[in-house]
């Protein structure tokens, strides 16, 4: 009964959200209340639900502040210089135009966001790649994988939702997978080098001038921009990252306190201070109220034993010659898995099932966290990625050209992540 009740709700939850009849953030909030009363725990769902929103309540804080810091270390100006270097360093040659794209693309990317890496780096580097003739296909394949990797921190969504669905602490996920991650950097920097020698072999190297494209384009908002306070803010961004490695405090305390520092820096002023604050709202409410409604799916599918009754019968099926290997299994199939339905789908609803059955063959649920990760920058090549189409707007290519163009490359990089993920030990190819 419970199995069948958990597979349900889980396939209710999924075809509401994917025919998008509901918002993922009501799927999951009105979801397991209706299954939970189906099954007769009515009485029981007031704690159950309390308890899944006091786990995911530390992942709700960190993502909040991590938001709120990247937000004021944009506005202030930290990634300018980076941006303007680039530009005057790639000239007239395609090869350092490309991969000028990826380098600045990953550190822009830091900040988890992706539809503000898409604006920084396509009005970068847009008009450059018009000047010279370089594919657009290329840009926006390169923009996208970076994205891709550099959207496994702690403060980016698929993260902060594995992390939220199988209540482990975000660091424990993130930290064992920088490795991977710079394995990924690295691919993508790889494939840029390879693109920039196809359009070099096929357009040759300009000689370009200053004038030629804009350097200043992101100087739009010159008003809340802070230059003198660059090394202050880089330094503070900095030890932030190291204290978080370091694992000195927890992550959200961490994130609260590099807030409260940079934004008294960098706008001192009160009417500023809740100016930005306010502008970060959207992008705040979005995020936030997801990962507190998720904490009452999985505090029901949890509570109410689906999860384990879910597991028992998927481990009933599953080859036993097959158990040893479900991190590398986890990892191939979120390329599809990730691709075919929403993040939301994957890692709330098909994941946990995934990781029950896993933990019987001694697989912790951090390293099944990290192996959900893998297929990320395939992912993003899914039509149910708005931030995609943000992209493409931008840089004016047909959805479905972009797809057959990328999809190898994103498979590749997705690999290679899986490759450096194994080989340092993120989660293990073989748990005998």
């Amino acid at each position: 009964m419970l199995t069948l009740l958990g597979f349900g709700m889980v396939s209710c939850f999924m075809y509401l959200i994917m025919t998008k009849r509901l918002s993922a953030l009501l799927a999951l909030i009105i979801v397991p209340i209706v299954f939970a009363m189906i099954g007769g725990f009515a009485a029981d769902m007031g704690p159950m639900m309390l308890d899944g929103i006091k786990k995911l309540a530390p992942t709700g804080v960190m993502l909040m502040f991590a938001i709120l810091y990247f937000g004021v270390m944009i506005d202030a100006g930290l990634f300018d210089p980076v941006v303007h270097a680039i530009l005057r360093a790639v000239k007239g040659d395609p090869l350092r135009v490309l991969v000028g794209t990826a380098l600045l693309t990953l550190c822009v990317g830091l900040d988890g966001d992706g539809s503000t890496t898409y604006m920084i780096a396509i009005s970068a580097f847009l008009p450059l790649y018009r000047r010279l003739g370089l594919s657009v296909l290329m840009l926006a394949c390169i923009v996208m994988l970076a994205v891709g990797v550099m959207n496994l921190t702690p403060w980016g969504g698929p993260l902060a939702r594995a992390a939220s669905a199988l209540h482990v602490d975000p660091s424990d996920v993130f930290v064992p997978m920088i490795p991977a991650i710079i394995f990924g950097a690295i691919a993508v920097v790889l494939l840029a080098v390879l693109f920039g020698l196809r359009e070099r072999a096929r357009v040759g190297v300009l000689d370009l001038k200053n004038t030629d494209h804009n350097v200043d384009v992101i100087d739009d908002h010159a008003n809340i921009r802070r230059p003198k306070l660059l090394w202050v803010n880089a330094a503070l961004t900095v030890a932030l990252m190291v204290t978080l490695v370091m694992g000195l405090l927890p992550l959200p305390v961490l994130f609260m306190i590099g807030f409260a520092i940079a934004l008294m820096i960098n706008y001192p002023d009160a009417k500023m201070q809740r100016e930005r604050i306010g502008a970060y709202a959207d992008s705040i409410l979005a995020v936030v109220s997801l990962i507190f409604a998720a904490g009452i799916f999985t505090g029901i599918l949890s509570g109410t034993g689906m999860v384990e009754a879910m597991a028992k019968s998927f481990l009933d099926v599953l080859p036993p010659e097959m158990g040893p290997y479900l991190g590398v299994i986890t990892a191939l199939a979120s390329l599809p898995f990730t691709f075919f339905m929403s993040n939301d789908a994957f890692y709330f609803g098909i994941l946990p099932v995934i990781a029950k059955v896993a933990a019987e063959y001694g697989f912790t649920a951090a390293e099944m966290a990290r192996a959900s990760l893998v297929g990320q920058p395939v992912h993003l090549l899914s039509p149910l990625v708005a931030s995609t189409y943000l992209l493409l707007g931008l840089v004016k290519v047909e959805f479905g050209e972009h797809q057959r163009f990328t999809l190898i490359w994103a498979t590749l990089v997705c690999l290679v992540i899986m490759a450096g993920a194994i080989l340092t030990g993120a989660f293990p190819l073989y748990r005998g």
